[in-house]
């Protein structure tokens, strides 16, 4: 049974080795194209970087490619989106989890329902009811939309940490004489910060990476955000040519959302976990 465990061990840590290095090879690859020249990208000199390293890629990027401009859309529509996410979904978990009354079973029901709803589902009614009230290429309508398809999981998700607290806070608050809304948000809502955190660093990279339903309802130039304003530049390329560009605008788009899991990994793995364990 020990050589057996200790077989799967390795060959589990090989397999993980093995993605790692494919993950940061694929990652190099674009990084290093990012500061190259589009002939050197498809010579055999890419690494040699044989006309010293182009910087000004990222500056053209940013400036002459709209990236400032999707990356700032971007930026908006997550930060928006993930504190309307929190504030909602936050004290929605809490009642549901601390109180009894009628539907209750039934709402947090629905909630869990409304987790198996593909996107692709209600896109079309959405679209037509948007369009009817002439709201297409609206930005706070967008958010709005942000918000609501990952309210669900904010709950679904925060139910098993409001659930594992003791009663014993709540009672020790009404003793001090704290009104049940400010017992929430000065006692009960720090004591999730672990669940917080890691709801907003999922919400966070799912609307930073979301494409299909930006697609749909910001098809305008000046309110697309990175996922759909890379796939136009991608478009582009074929006329244009400028691949170094191209992956300078990439590496742009995806460093937000490794850095902040480079950062919180270990936050989102204690808030994973916290979750589960009854305290």
């Amino acid at each position: 049974m020990a050589v057996k465990r200790r077989f799967s061990l390795v060959a589990g840590y090989a397999l993980l080795s093995l993605w790692v290095i494919f993950t940061f090879v694929l990652i190099g690859w674009v990084f290093f194209a990012s500061l190259s020249t589009s002939p050197e990208i498809f010579s055999n000199h890419m690494f040699a970087f044989q006309s010293g390293l182009h910087f000004e890629n990222y500056v053209k990027a940013w400036t002459t490619q709209r990236v400032s401009v999707f990356f700032m859309n971007s930026l908006l529509y997550t930060v928006v989106s993930c504190t309307a996410i929190i504030l909602i979904s936050s004290p929605a978990a809490y009642v549901l989890s601390r109180y009894n009354f009628p539907g209750h079973g039934f709402i947090q029901s629905m909630f869990a329902a409304a987790l198996g709803i593909p996107v692709i589902m209600i896109i079309m009614p959405l679209f037509g009811l948007v369009s009817m009230m002439r709201l297409t290429n609206n930005r706070w309508v967008l958010m709005f939309l942000y918000t609501a398809m990952n309210v669900p999981f904010g709950i679904f998700f925060l139910l098993a940490f409001f659930k594992n607290l003791s009663f014993t806070y709540e009672e020790a608050a009404a003793i001090d004489g704290c009104s049940p809304f400010w017992t929430f948000w000065r006692i009960m809502f720090p004591l999730v910060q672990p669940g917080i955190i890691t709801v907003t660093i999922f919400n966070f990279i799912t609307i930073w990476n979301e494409y299909f339903m930006s697609l749909i309802f910001a098809n305008r130039s000046a309110v697309r955000p990175v996922a759909v304003g890379l796939y136009s530049m991608i478009q582009s390329m074929r006329y244009t040519g400028d691949w170094s560009g191209m992956f300078a605008s990439v590496v742009i788009v995806f460093l937000p959302t490794f850095v902040l899991y480079i950062l919180l990994s270990e936050k989102i793995i204690k808030g994973v976990t916290a979750g589960a364990i009854k305290g």
